[in-house]
């Protein structure tokens, strides 16, 4: 009679239909569905789109300028992330293949992006 009124809240139990699911999650993935992108496949340089966009979130409360969608070679990104930062003065990275650029330069960027033939 006590089981059935109490309520359980929180347990680390792990019970058998929890270990299946462990087991599974533990295989290699075959593969099959994953395509491998060729050289040529993506598209050029004025067809991308990208998205220009400002972030706080993490970062103390400085704002940074994020360039997501940028579908170029890693010595290429970092080409035009160095002229990005020179011609504007200021500091950025490359990170997870998007540009993060200190301060909040959208329209500046989007200018510089534009006049390299990018679409925005």
């Amino acid at each position: 009679m006590r089981e059935e009124k109490s309520r359980l809240v929180y347990s680390t139990d792990v019970g058998p239909e929890d270990r299946k699911k462990a087991g599974r999650e533990k295989q290699k993935p075959s593969g099959k569905g994953i395509k491998k992108a060729s050289a040529g496949a993506g598209p050029s340089a004025g067809q991308q789109k990208l998205h220009l966009r400002l972030e706080r979130k993490g970062r103390g409360g400085k704002t940074v300028t994020l360039v997501c969608g940028l579908g170029l070679p890693g010595n290429e990104m970092e080409s035009l992330l160095k002229d990005i930062k020179t011609r504007l003065g200021t500091g950025g990275a490359l990170k997870d293949n998007m540009l993060e650029l200190q301060g909040g330069h959208r329209d500046a960027i989007a200018a510089v992006l534009r006049e390299k033939g990018l679409k925005i």
